[in-house]
């Protein structure tokens, strides 16, 4: 599906307030920011314990969904997001039972030398570690400065993680679709966040979500694999 006609898609994953409400107490950065503290306590304590520590498939894709009701929210720019990202968290979520681990995942790839194919799951696992490097940036710039607007926020995050990787014809869709990003207040509005609370939710996941990001890179270059694709 090409990214202008799944800007009217209705086959993405979605999020109410009663499905956060029923998750637990907080916001919708809260939860995100919680499941990426337990993700990456995770990788560090079990890597403490045991160098070969493998990271479990399915509560890393249970906190990568929570990702999904961000780029709802910053509206029809972040479409190709649910394309490059919430699709393909459903896809490692539904392998979980199969493959256990997001190193059992890799190298189940690495043995049938399709790691980089279209619809491998290395491939899904590398673009879904893409999205959040992508929130992570976006929130760094978005707390640089009261005078950075989302606009500039998320197009320099956007061109720094995900444009390099992207063809010519989503990378002008994105562009596009930049000038209908909701303003600083609009976004805080929908996440029903002031600017003290969403920096500090912010600021949390930005510092959980950087071990997590390096264990995924770390389970490709380990296997010789580069990160340039």
């Amino acid at each position: 599906m090409d990214i202008f006609s799944y800007f009217t898609s209705e086959n993405r994953i979605s999020f109410d307030d009663d499905e956060f409400e029923d998750a637990g107490e907080g916001t919708a950065l809260t939860l995100i920011a919680d499941a990426f503290e337990e993700i990456s306590d995770l990788i560090r304590k079990g890597s403490k314990k045991d160098a070969s520590f493998e990271l479990d498939l399915k509560p890393f894709c249970d906190a990568c969904s929570l990702i999904s009701v961000l780029f709802s929210s910053l509206g029809i720019a972040f479409k190709f997001a649910e394309m490059e990202y919430t699709s393909k968290v459903n896809d490692l979520s539904d392998a979980a039972s199969m493959y256990g681990t997001l190193s059992r995942v890799i190298d189940c790839d690495v043995k049938t030398d399709s790691v980089k194919s279209a619809e491998s799951l290395a491939r899904k696992l590398r673009r879904v570690r893409q999205g959040l490097d992508l929130i992570r940036e976006l929130f760094q710039n978005f707390l640089s400065t009261d005078d950075y607007s989302l606009k500039e926020a998320a197009s320099s995050a956007y061109k720094q993680v995900c444009a390099p990787y992207h063809t010519w014809a989503v990378r002008t869709a994105v562009s596009a679709g930049m000038c209908a990003l909701p303003t600083r207040d609009q976004l805080l509005l929908n996440l029903n966040e002031t600017d003290e609370s969403a920096e500090n939710e912010m600021r949390r996941y930005i510092k959980a979500s950087l071990p997590v990001i390096k264990y995924i890179d770390n389970l490709y270059t380990s296997r010789g694999i580069t990160l340039d694709w």
